[in-house]
């Protein structure tokens, strides 16, 4: 009773703590108990009323409404519920898969964001000011959020920041466009190389072989009939009237590819079919011309792209994807392109130019660490028409994969992490969305990597996209966890082992980073690695990262016989020796990183001693003065094994999952639905009393 002899008002929301002890709480945020103690103060909105809009209930009607009518017409697209591929929810009661699902109006984004103001847990990955890093040049560069790159220098730069108490030099690291040399500085008025010799004409057919081979399952880099029907004119004796043309230019850089493919070993400085590409280049005309054969031009600048990507140039590969972007979105590729106005043949190949800009833009933006240029809200393209089915198949997941990506960065790594109400939350609802892929992708696209059987290229590509999505949503904990280990090491694994859950996320990123491992050391065994195009050097260079992490956090993965590191280290020895001169730089990278966290976790006291063995056995020529070939201090020469027993949750949990192969989606979805309110104030604490910001 009051005072005044009424009853006090009571609060219709408690915090976790007062609702978990059952006492009374004021409902203030934080509320008088929590301020009193000094306690963070959680509310767990889940059990909160929610108001519900007429904008809203509006919206959702019209969203069914355009579904049936879309279902009546007959289109199939990725984002529509009679899709092909269909994919698993728990969450979705009408049967439509979350990749299918468009966004609500930018209103009730905003009202999700008023909504989780009071979030104060964030990834420390994009929380905070913006981190930049300074080459040797002067040159200064972003450190995007969910980039692989940059995600290693933050880790490097913590390590060694720990172990020498100064910031990390960066003369021996790896930047942007200085790998290799194109031998032109991109102006128009300087002279580039003379006119390549063009191949025979069977030469050229086995260099577009190659790569149809290659890149035909993945992208659509040219339109076969239109493309060899110009060739067999080029070949008839008309070859010097077509050099002014845009075809001549998208000739130039099929056969840069080609080149990559059949011929990887460098010139010097060089990347093989340099001297095709940087002419191309130099023939580009301006956009307006590209504007008037919008298909050909947007294939001319997928083809630049992919390219850059290839020798490293990562920023310029992600501007001439965002030109092909804005070029097919100003055709109408990204619309229902209506065949009885259009015509089959330009629907067809329109929808394999939109959706090979779409999955690279996504990828690409992705490894800039940057924002996604377009909301799927705005796409409605159909799947173009394959003769074999599977390659719809394959082409519809490999998007529904690019779409994770893009869930990812813009929920985990969100600036400030506002977007959900806390940062374990985001990956809770990361989890969800990937786990509907898992048992598709199992058994659509099986993987056998036993001896005996060969392994399908896209198959495995595709299983390598999946894992490196759980990786994406997952290493910002590993993050956290490793800055704890550095600045209080002799409670880490007391912090470690507070929440099951947690380090349930942790074990399923060095799971994903095992299996990445294994499914390259397959493809390697069958002479099937990638050693030009990057994403198989992605996958092994940000599953190595992750290898290397694990030990320093939990000192009981430490033991002899470097197993996976070995077979990680064998793959890059593999690319190296191919010729991919950007392998060389990332393996020097991540041995710097792996001496130094070595250092880390060995002593107080910085030693000097000599490089592990297995950094030796690799068959490389190393250059004398680059910086894989010297010591450095800190270095301890003990070999690291992954304990597969730290790869199984304990007996006792609820959540029971086998880690020691692929998750099915039940699995997944059990993993993330255990994560609680608990976990999330325990990770906060722990975040909060580390400075983890």
């Amino acid at each position: 009773m009051a005072g005044n002899g009424r009853l006090a008002k009571r609060s219709s929301n408690a915090c976790v703590r007062c609702r978990r002890q059952k006492i009374k709480c004021s409902g203030a945020q934080p509320c008088e108990k929590c301020s009193r103690r000094k306690l963070t103060c959680v509310f767990d909105n889940h059990d909160q009323k929610i108001l519900v809009t007429r904008g809203q209930v509006k919206w959702n009607l019209q969203q069914k409404i355009a579904r049936i009518e879309q279902s009546q017409k007959g289109q199939v697209s990725p984002f529509s519920p009679n899709f092909d591929t269909q994919t698993f929810d728990p969450k979705d009661r009408e049967d439509v898969p979350p990749l299918q699902r468009t966004s609500p109006p930018e209103d009730l984004d905003e009202a999700q964001d008023l909504e989780d103001l009071d979030s104060g847990l964030a990834n420390p990955l994009s929380s905070g000011p913006p981190a930049f890093m300074s080459a040797a040049n002067g040159r200064t560069f972003y450190l995007g959020t969910s980039s692989n790159w940059s995600f290693t220098r933050r880790v490097l730069s913590l390590a060694h920041q720990h172990l020498y108490q100064n910031v990390l030099p960066t003369e021996t690291l790896i930047f942007d466009e200085t790998t290799y040399e194109l031998g032109w500085d991109g102006l128009r008025t300087s002279p580039g190389p003379d006119v390549p010799v063009v191949p025979t004409r069977d030469h050229t057919m086995y260099l577009i072989n190659a790569v149809q081979f290659r890149c035909g399952q993945l992208y659509h880099l040219f339109e076969e009939g239109e493309f060899m029907s110009s060739l067999h004119q080029y070949y008839l004796g008309d070859g010097q009237s077509m050099t002014n043309s845009l075809w001549y230019i998208h000739f130039l850089l099929i056969l840069a590819f080609g080149k990559g493919f059949v011929q990887p070993k460098a010139q010097g400085r060089k990347p093989p079919g340099v001297c095709y590409f940087v002419k191309a280049l130099q023939l580009l005309p301006d956009p307006t011309a590209l504007y008037r054969d919008p298909m050909l031009g947007t294939e001319i600048l997928c083809c630049i792209a992919l390219y850059y990507q290839c020798v490293d140039f990562r920023t310029s590969a992600h501007n001439y994807i965002g030109q092909a972007m804005r070029m097919a979105m100003a055709q109408g590729m990204h619309t229902s392109m209506p065949v009885e106005d259009l015509g089959h043949d330009m629907v067809q190949r329109s929808s394999k130019i939109w959706w090979t800009i779409y999955i690279l833009d996504r990828e690409m933006t992705s490894l800039m660490g940057l924002p996604q240029s377009i909301n799927d809200r705005y796409v409605q393209t159909q799947l173009p028409t394959f003769a074999d089915p599977s390659e719809t198949m394959s082409l519809g997941m490999h998007i529904k994969l690019s779409k994770i990506i893009a869930e990812v960065n813009s929920t985990i790594y969100v600036i400030n992490g506002r977007f959900n109400r806390t940062f374990l939350l985001s990956t809770k609802t990361a989890l969800a969305n990937i786990a509907g892929l898992a048992d598709e992708l199992r058994e659509s696209f099986p993987l056998h990597l036993d001896p005996g059987s060969g392994v399908s290229r896209i198959s495995a590509y595709l299983h390598l996209q999946y894992h490196q999505c759980i990786i994406l949503a997952t290493r910002p904990l590993l993050f956290c966890f490793l800055k704890i280990r550095f600045e209080s090491p002799e409670s880490c694994l007391e912090s470690l082992n507070a929440s099951q859950n947690v380090r349930n996320l942790m074990q399923m990123c060095l799971e994903s980073a095992q299996n990445i491992i294994s499914i390259l050391s397959s493809l390697q065994s069958q002479g099937l690695l990638e050693t030009f195009l990057p994403f198989d050097l992605e996958s092994v260079f940000v599953s190595t990262v992750i290898l290397l992490m694990g030990p320093a956090i939990d000192p009981r993965v430490l033991e002899s016989h470097p197993n996976w590191l070995e077979k990680a280290y064998a793959i890059f020895g593999e690319m190296i020796r191919d010729g991919n001169q950007v392998a060389k730089f990332r393996r020097s990278e991540l041995q710097q990183l792996h001496e130094t966290l070595l250092g880390c976790i060995s002593s107080d006291r910085p030693r000097h001693l000599a490089v592990p063995d297995f950094f030796q056995q690799a068959e490389i020529i190393s250059d004398p003065a680059s910086p894989s070939s010297t010591p450095i201090p800190g270095a301890m020469a003990q070999s690291i094994r992954y304990n597969d027993a730290l790869l199984r949750p304990d007996p006792g949990l609820d959540v029971e999952c086998d880690f020691t192969t692929m998750l099915t989606s039940a699995e997944v979805m059990a993993v993330a639905n255990s994560i609680e309110s608990y976990d999330t104030e325990w990770v906060s604490n722990a975040m909060i009393e580390h400075s983890i910001w």
